[in-house]
């Protein structure tokens, strides 16, 4: 059997990544993480004449360059998951209608990168697929228009605020490979803390990002000194202080080797960011740029990667609903 503990499973075949690529906007350009970008945009319209059709040529290139490095043809590229925040993932549908690859738009608010990753793991495990490429993207301008406010009315920012990642993280999956592998992961449950406040994602997202990484521990009889570090995609600065606090009332004690892609790819006071990053592009390119890097030079050998997201929209905000969470996790090692 595939599936240990409560939820969480070993993948009989540990799935290989071949190869990433990440594009990311002018404001990541200016954050501490800017190096390990394969692309910076000098502005939010890459030559385009809207924000979403910005973000769909994002997405698309990371794609494309994602399936490039793999030297691999996008003949043989069996499937490609991908999926964002606009209304019914226009930005993946639209940036990858060219592609020729059987498509499976995916939603999972921010957690959707490494949801396509344990899609796709499962359909290479299970003998369905052999090449499968994974993507996510997030635009700042188009989903502030989205969830919150027209940007020209220049609404103050509360300071539970996070900042929307302007970019795409990108990656090919393998059935075969040197690695660094995806060997197990755990699919999230929804949890719901009763947080309705639409400017404290990182505080509604916690409580489900404990439940996985709890769950995880004690389904594969883990700890925190199984990992050398553990990454969760944007709870920033508020989501992760909750988030070691929760997990320490469970008995674990993660502070020595967690930290948010939220809080890494902007410097807070520096870039006026309040409590850091999130969205889509936010864990993608933070993965598919420097983690993959720490992972390539061995610097990273065993990394628990936990994608957070918020199941909300603008009609459920703007009903008064609370703010539903999710946290899928992958164990990827080398």
């Amino acid at each position: 059997m595939k599936k240990v503990g409560k939820q969480s499973y070993t993948l009989t075949n540990p799935v290989n990544i071949t190869s990433t690529a990440s594009i990311v906007g002018p404001k990541e350009k200016a954050g501490p993480l800017y190096k390990y970008f394969d692309q910076t945009l000098e502005d939010e319209f890459w030559g385009e004449n809207s924000w979403e059709k910005a973000e769909s040529k994002i997405i698309k290139e990371t794609v494309n360059m994602a399936i490039s490095k793999s030297g691999i043809a996008s003949s043989d590229i069996d499937f490609c998951f991908a999926g964002d925040l606009l209304n019914q993932c226009i930005s993946s549908s639209f940036g990858l209608r060219e592609t020729n690859i059987p498509f499976f738009g995916v939603f999972g608010a921010c957690s959707t990168f490494v949801e396509s990753s344990i899609l796709a793991s499962i359909a290479i495990d299970g003998g369905f697929a052999t090449n499968v490429v994974c993507a996510s993207s997030s635009h700042f301008c188009s989903a502030e228009k989205q969830f919150r406010f027209p940007l020209e009315l220049g609404n103050q920012r509360t300071p539970t605020s996070q900042w929307t990642v302007t970019g795409s993280g990108s990656m090919v999956l393998t059935s075969s490979g040197t690695g660094p592998f995806i060997t197990t992961f755990t699919p999230g449950k929804i949890v719901d803390m009763g947080i309705k406040d639409a400017n404290n994602m990182g505080a509604a997202m916690a409580g489900a990002a404990e439940d996985t990484i709890v769950t995880h521990f004690k389904d594969l009889g883990r700890d925190e000194t199984y990992y050398d570090a553990i990454f969760t995609g944007d709870l920033g600065y508020v989501g992760k202080d909750l988030l070691l606090d929760l997990v320490k009332g469970d008995g674990y004690n993660i502070k020595n080797i967690y930290n948010d892609c939220g809080v890494l790819i902007f410097d807070k006071d520096a870039q006026d960011t309040h409590a850091g990053g999130s969205g889509c592009g936010c864990i993608a390119s933070v993965f598919s740029g420097y983690i993959y890097k720490m992972l390539q030079e061995q610097k990273l050998k065993k990394v628990l990667l936990v994608a957070t997201g918020a199941l909300m929209n603008s009609t459920s905000m703007q009903q008064g609903e609370s703010i539903p969470g999710i946290a899928h996790a992958i164990s990827i090692e080398i």
